[in-house]
């Protein structure tokens, strides 16, 4: 904990790369929004296996001073997206490949943020992941281990193959991206040539090659969403989660209850049953929240386990300006395809559609799929928290077990250290719906019972799993600046000092 001196930023992300990002932009007079979005540029070069520029963003921000908004960069299917063919094709959605490619996000999610307070130029913002891929960065454990957990899918892509492996087929020392220091010189420049330009003909070609029906249209379509975020408030702290088809309700239903993993257990199920796209039909956003009662169908055990999915990163500077944000490419290097030409990765969130027909998170022409991306704001007076974390479709709960704590804790590292438990099924790499404890994990016999009563079968596993999540915690109470990253990643927090935010 340091007190803030005017211009210092606390900031946390999974990878050094990102806070040495960030430390440069806040030394050049950068704030919290600008620390946020240049360490998650840089992530997008370190960390190919969580997030990419081929990816979707989703954020909260709180203006010092201002209200919290939510941004959701949230990419949509194909507007010629051939539904019949795909359920003809099976009950669900293939886990990878071209046909789970939705129109990348993150980079329209990082000009809307930048837009809401950034103080430097995007150009700015962006060169630090420039000269990364350009100049090389190191692989880091955690890549190296996505990079082995998925070798089969990364030597049938000659993309990823070429990026990641070496000559003798073994994991590369160090990531050299010329292609994608390209794209990011070409963003620096005019980051809608993403959308509109040569970069989105670029990875249109290369998908229309793949069999992906995405369109020079789709992209230009694309606008990162400005919404109110869902808010609740528990002891005077009012919270901010994003809205559908993010499933932010799902924290806020749990967040401080008593019977966590009970509760857990029926947002889950309802989450499943509910969440979609609002633009495609209604929601009931009141049964997300359990405030009503809703069809609870058993644990949708098909879904992909997105191993590696996403990268939080959480900045808060001395002025109270505050923001939480995640980037994905879902599961571990996406779709499993690198486009070439630009260096990109794209991701699968269209893998999480369903093709059941009359739900909610039905593909459809233009529809966005059901989101994991879990974001939170906590707000109390002047003290503000932002809070974030990697963990797919246990994010929920993942952060309902330090939320709360994360408000007064007077030892944030300690608090992420902490053993956490998670519920899930295939997602967790488990058949049946099972509840999985580290070793250690507080009231593990209660929960235990809790799990049984639910219907869970429960594991332990052997230490600190990369499944109960990659917390970022950063936060400004009082005068005091503070910040934590999860030991279970590769991560990085600091107070980084910086120069007056006064205008």
């Amino acid at each position: 904990m340091v007190v803030a001196a005017p211009g210092s930023v606390a900031v946390a992300a999974p990878h050094p790369a990102a806070v040495d990002a960030a430390r440069a932009v806040v030394a050049a007079g950068g704030n919290a929004v600008d620390a946020a979005l240049a360490a998650a540029a840089a992530l997008t070069v370190a960390y190919p296996h969580q997030c990419s520029v081929g990816g979707d963003l989703v954020a909260i921000i709180r203006p010092a001073g201002g209200a919290a908004q939510a941004v959701l960069s949230i990419g949509a299917a194909a507007a010629n997206v051939d539904v019949a063919a795909l359920q003809a094709a099976g009950p669900r959605m293939p886990f990878g490949g071209p046909h789970t490619v939705t129109v990348p996000g993150a980079v329209a999610g990082w000009a809307a943020l930048a837009s809401l307070g950034a103080r430097l130029p995007l150009a700015t913002l962006l060169e630090p992941a420039r000269a990364l891929a350009a100049d090389g960065v190191p692989v880091s454990p955690g890549l190296r281990r996505a990079i082995l957990n998925r070798i089969d899918v990364i030597r049938a892509d000659p993309g990823l193959s070429a990026l990641l492996l070496s000559p003798s087929g073994d994991p590369v020392d160090v990531l050299v991206q010329p292609a994608l220091a390209s794209t990011f010189a070409a963003l620096g420049t005019n980051w809608k040539s993403f959308y509109r330009g040569h970069l989105a003909h670029q990875l249109v070609d290369g998908l229309a090659r793949l069999g992906s029906p995405l369109a020079v249209t789709d992209f230009a379509a694309h606008t990162a969403a400005l919404e109110t975020p869902l808010s609740a408030v528990m002891d005077g702290v009012t919270w901010y989660a994003a809205p559908p088809p993010v499933h932010g309700a799902s924290f806020l239903a749990i967040n401080g209850s008593s019977s966590l993993l009970t509760d857990a257990r029926r947002a889950q199920l309802a989450r499943d049953a509910l969440l979609g796209d609002p633009r495609n039909g209604p929601i009931d956003l009141d049964g997300l929240l359990l405030l009503s009662p809703t069809p609870l169908p058993g644990s949708a055990s098909d879904q992909p386990k997105p191993a590696g999915d996403t990268v939080a990163v959480t900045a808060v500077d001395s002025a109270g300006t505050a923001v939480t944000l995640i980037q994905s490419v879902f599961q571990s290097f996406g779709a499993g395809i690198l486009e070439p030409s630009t260096g990109i990765v794209l991701h699968n969130r269209g893998s999480s559609f369903s093709l059941e027909p009359g739900h909610p998170g039905l593909i459809g022409p233009g529809v966005r799929p059901p989101h994991t991306l879990c974001p939170t704001l906590a707000v109390s007076g002047s003290d503000v928290v932002a809070l974030g974390c990697q963990g797919g479709r246990a994010q929920p709960w993942i952060l309902a077990q330090v939320a709360s704590d994360a408000v007064t804790s007077p030892d944030l590292p300690a608090l992420l250290a902490r053993p956490r438990w998670i519920i899930g099924a295939r997602e967790i790499g488990r058949d049946t719906p099972t509840a999985l404890l580290e070793p250690g994990t507080p009231e593990a016999e209660a929960l235990t019972t809790a799990a049984e009563a639910a219907g869970l079968v429960v594991e332990y596993t052997a230490g600190p799993h990369d499944d109960a999540g990659h917390v970022q915690v950063s936060r400004l109470a009082g005068d005091t600046l503070s910040a934590a990253t999860d030991p279970r990643a590769d991560g990085v927090a600091a107070v980084l000092p910086g120069r007056s935010l006064s205008p």
